[in-house]
């Protein structure tokens, strides 16, 4: 309700704003004519040949805008595609179970389509503020379906990670389907006091971690390919519904506050969530800018949700089938598993640029606990029509809930996360970028660990996960990209648990086309 509420609100923002442009350009103006820019629709390659920024899609202050990326590659241990992920299985996953050549989608960046408010309010005694916002959904380019992680994972309730039938890609997400799956938020602007905005935006961890990333590619990296790191454990975080967010940029210095109001019952993956950002950039080091941005993070019964698996699929008849938990039986459509914790996390990143070079590094902390709350009731997702169950009287009396886990953290899970790497231009459409990402988590469990790889005893034994990538991007216009790269993803200890492979290559190309 609160996001229709926004979506309205930005709707009649938009179409006062598109009323005050049509006005102002009735006004009488004195001022110097300016050189008439090139007609960048003249053919379809001088369109090409233009950017989104020279040549935009624009009526008075609204902008369309989006980005198409599809291509193909090999997966040494994959899995079926969704039709509603935002992307493929590009790391390794307890369900990849085979290789295979597949039509990839989103390896460069999530294609999207979306809308961007820009009004100045034209204010007297006091210019430059402006009147912002944006409406943008990401979207599968072979099905045309809303991006659904949740969805995704209702698909595979009735699958196996390890024997036939096969669960396809299925990832946890904070992209559920929404007409605003990316963002969708309003607010003001003004060069000197700051942007402050409201509405569902980029959590300022995962705004921030992209431009510090050396390769930045969904399929060639790991920080790209797991949101789960930017959010600190949880993907579902990485993208508050219903957050206030301050940015203010001073001289060669940059400061951000995030507060998100409200909980699941507004759409969030969590019961509050606050987070603070500093940053800078000097130039001038050793020819070079040095840039860095520390990131500090506090979320309140944030959700990790999963699905229930083959093991829970009871069939009444053989095309009549439940998912069977909490003594009832469920569409396997409608419900998932949940595990709650609150968790805090510090993120710090610096990167150094010289000419064609850039050198990138960075380091993440997270630290999950048990949740404040544990909700054997059971809660609605943020995904809508899909909810985790309420749970049942056991035979001691007490009520319990077999779908929700808040007890995964008696001891403290701490996760640590570092990556380094470099990107070269060799001509100012050609980049080459290379990275290296690792990630560990301690032995939060109670019992001793025993066996090895993916037959290690439990997912809570010490272990990590690897990542190097590679990535060619060459430019041929100014809209497009022509790429190719591979990423060699890895899990140890604890990480392997329950897996089929501990290794996947995923050599791919493509291309994206942004309007």
């Amino acid at each position: 309700m609160v996001m229709k509420t926004i979506g309205y609100a930005l709707g009649l923002a938009i179409a006062v704003a598109s009323m005050g442009a049509a006005h102002a350009a009735d006004l009488p103006t004195k001022k110097d004519v300016e050189a008439p820019k090139p007609n960048c629709v003249a053919s379809f390659w001088t369109w090409l040949d233009s950017s989104p920024t020279d040549c935009p899609l624009s009526a008075g202050p609204i902008t369309l805008y989006g980005t198409i990326d599809v291509g193909g590659g090999y997966y040494s241990a994959g899995a079926a595609r969704s039709p509603v992920t935002d992307k493929m299985a590009y790391a390794i996953q307890k369900y990849s179970n085979n290789s295979r050549w597949q039509a990839n989608y989103n390896s460069l960046s999530t294609s999207v389509v979306g809308l961007r408010l820009k009004q100045d309010l034209g204010v007297v005694g006091a210019p430059g503020w402006s009147l912002i916002g944006v409406l943008e959904a990401g979207i599968n380019p072979y099905s045309g379906m809303l991006l659904s992680g949740p969805r995704s994972l209702t698909d595979n309730n009735a699958a196996f990670a390890n024997k036939y039938p096969f669960s396809g890609t299925a990832l946890d997400s904070s992209r559920a389907g929404q007409w605003d799956n990316s963002q969708g938020y309003i607010g003001i602007s003004n060069n000197t006091y700051g942007t402050l905005t409201f509405g569902r935006t980029n959590s300022l961890a995962f705004d921030a971690l992209g431009a510090y990333d050396p390769v930045g590619a969904t399929a060639f990296s790991l920080l790209a390919a797991s949101n789960a790191i930017a959010g600190f454990g949880d993907t579902e975080t990485v993208r508050p519904n219903t957050a206030f967010t301050y940015r203010l940029t001073y001289q060669n210095f940059r400061a951000a506050f995030q507060a998100q109001v409200g909980g699941y019952g507004l759409g969030n993956a969590s019961n509050g969530m606050y987070q603070g950002q500093v940053g800078a950039d000097f130039p001038h080091i050793y020819g070079g800018t040095v840039s860095f941005d520390a990131i500090g993070s506090w979320a309140k019964d944030a959700v990790s949700l999963s699905n229930f698996g083959g093991t829970s699929t009871k069939c009444l008849t053989p095309a009549n089938c439940f998912i069977s938990v909490n003594h009832a039986l469920f569409d396997p459509n409608n419900v998932l598993k949940a595990t709650l914790s609150n968790n805090i996390g510090l993120e710090l990143m610096a990167r150094y640029k010289h000419d064609n070079w850039g050198l990138f590094g960075g380091y993440i902390y997270a630290r999950l606990m048990n949740p404040s709350d544990e909700f054997p009731g059971g809660f609605s997702t943020i995904a809508n029509g899909i909810f985790v169950p309420g749970g049942y009287f056991n035979s001691k009396g007490a009520f319990v809930n077999d779908a929700i886990t808040a007890n995964n953290y008696n001891i403290q899970k701490v996760l640590m996360t570092w990556w380094g790497g470099a990107r070269y231009s060799f001509r100012p459409d050609l980049d080459f970028a290379f990275g290296y990402y690792f990630q560990s988590q301690n032995d939060f469990n109670s019992a001793v660990c025993t066996g090895s790889g993916i037959h290690i005893s439990s997912n809570k034994c010490s272990g990590g996960q690897q990542g190097i990538g590679l990535l060619v991007d060459w430019r041929p216009a100014k809209r497009v990209d022509i790429y190719a790269g591979v990423m060699q993803t890895a899990v140890f200890g604890g990480l392997a648990n329950g897996f089929n492979h501990q290794v996947n290559w995923d050599p791919a190309a493509g291309v994206r086309v942004r309007f």
